[in-house]
């Protein structure tokens, strides 16, 4: 892929599509009301579910970051968060008629292992009570290394978890000081032993490109390290400096940032490091062995993709817990209100801390279809995809002749009605399937580059 094409597209705003349509789109319109409406009606005999639990704090922050957390160097302000995450817990699965069959629980943030031991063992037992959670659930947690002890790890093996996922983002001493995020690899080793020791074999970790001071070189070096770890899985993911909307970006030195040409250099560096490695490429950034779960469902059309990223979890019914999360259910989507104060007010109040979402429309659901597919397969049949929810096989050849300037470009090639992403413009995934998103032109400006 030449410089030219590459910074031609790079000028565009498009979503990483964890959902379409996008979380800057919901709105007031779906509150808390609305939400208890929904699980109300749902069927708990035909539906299975995941939870998501957010816990939004961190005891340091890290340069890069662009999630909702929370700096914080005493317990108290997490015990009494934990206490509101609690009551939501039982607030919704007092609202669902039945018990929900549950088959992955994530827990994200922030950094949740900042929890104490105790009261993670206490949460995953209120979470069995609560819901049917199934014996051989997924139960994943994100690791902040720097920060996990013996106890903690001793904790989740014993509470089932069963995948971790590391943040590294890189392994340089140099990047890691200039993203405030030191983290030595014996570190990351101790972490690992810890965790293997206690039962939890599957392993994902996190790399960054993009970041201050980061090479070519670097980044393989990096990619090199991860792999002598043995990982299950690698997410490799692109930073976005936006300091107008995390002001903490603006003590990044903006001028140890790669370029555009330089970005797409560093992921072409940190992929061929793992491909030849045996692992494959999955979607837009994750990288799978053959034998993974991930790996068999792409190969097999059946991978999907939420808010998490890329999933084996295929369950309809998402429920978000904590502050900022965002939830998925047949209707619509979700997402409790950002600010902790008021997520806690509500909570107290004994009233969902809902503070927008998006009701689906039959539209939205086909478009859905579409995006996932492309951002999951690099390859949609739009005909069979319009025809399964009842339309002309012909419904979207309009928008197919639109992509001429893609095809011309070889960032997709149209055969028919089926549309495929070559593997040289897999990187550009999104500017295809953003072609099916009719709220981009209210949104563009608040999503992160397209390369």
């Amino acid at each position: 892929m030449n410089a030219a094409l590459l910074a031609k597209y790079d000028g565009l705003r498009v979503p990483r599509y964890t959902s379409y349509p996008t979380a800057p789109h919901f709105t007031p319109a779906v509150g808390a009301e609305r939400y208890a409406a929904w699980l109300a009606e749902l069927d708990t005999a035909a539906h299975t579910g995941s939870l998501y639990l957010h816990v939004p704090f961190c005891a340091k922050m890290c340069w890069y970051c662009g999630c909702h957390t929370k700096i914080v160097a005493r317990y108290a302000p997490i015990a009494e968060y934990l206490g509101h995450l609690r009551r939501e817990v039982g607030m919704v699965a007092d609202r669902i008629p039945g018990r929900l069959r549950v088959r992955h629980i994530h827990f994200g943030g922030g950094t949740p292992t900042m929890m104490a031991p105790d009261d993670f063992e206490s949460l995953i037992d209120l979470l069995r009570a609560r819901y049917d959670v199934a014996p051989d659930a997924e139960i994943a947690v994100e690791i902040d290394p720097r920060t996990l002890t013996r106890e903690m790890a001793e904790a989740l093996g014993r509470a089932g978890v069963n995948r971790a996922s590391l943040g590294v983002q890189d392994f340089d001493a140099d990047v890691q000081a200039a993203i405030n995020r030191i983290q030595p690899r014996e570190q990351t080793e101790q972490t690992l032993e810890w965790l293997r020791a206690n039962g939890i074999g599957h392993i994902n970790l996190d790399l960054m490109y993009g970041l201050p001071k980061q090479s070519v070189e670097s980044v393989a070096r990096s990619a090199e390290i991860a792999l002598t770890m043995a990982p299950d899985r690698l997410s490799v993911f692109g930073y976005a400096h936006v300091p107008w909307m995390k002001t903490h970006q603006k003590k990044i030195d903006e001028s140890a940032l790669a370029g555009t040409l330089g970005r797409w250099e560093q992921f072409a560096a940190i992929a061929d490091v793992l491909t030849d490695a045996g692992f494959r490429p999955i979607g837009l950034d994750h990288f799978a062995k053959p034998d993974d779960e991930l790996s068999v469902q792409q190969a097999e059309g059946r991978l999907s993709r939420n808010f998490q990223g890329y999933t084996t979890d295929d369950a309809e019914v998402l429920l978000g817990f904590g502050a900022s999360s965002i939830g998925a259910l047949p209707q619509g989507y979700v997402q409790n209100a950002v600010p902790f104060d008021q997520y806690a007010q509500a909570v107290e109040a004994g009233r969902f801390p809902t503070g927008k979402g998006l009701a689906l429309t039959a539209d939205d659901r086909l478009r859905r279809d579409l995006i996932v597919r492309l951002m999951c397969d690099l390859s949609v049949d739009v005909g069979a995809v319009a025809q399964a929810h009842g339309l002309d096989a012909g419904t979207f050849d309009a928008d197919l002749e639109a992509m001429a300037d893609l095809v011309a470009d070889g960032v997709a090639v149209v055969n028919g009605r089926r549309i495929d992403v070559p593997e040289p413009a897999r990187p550009l995934m999104r500017i295809v399937a953003a072609r099916f998103d009719t709220y981009l032109s209210t949104g563009a400006g608040r999503h992160s580059r397209a390369v």
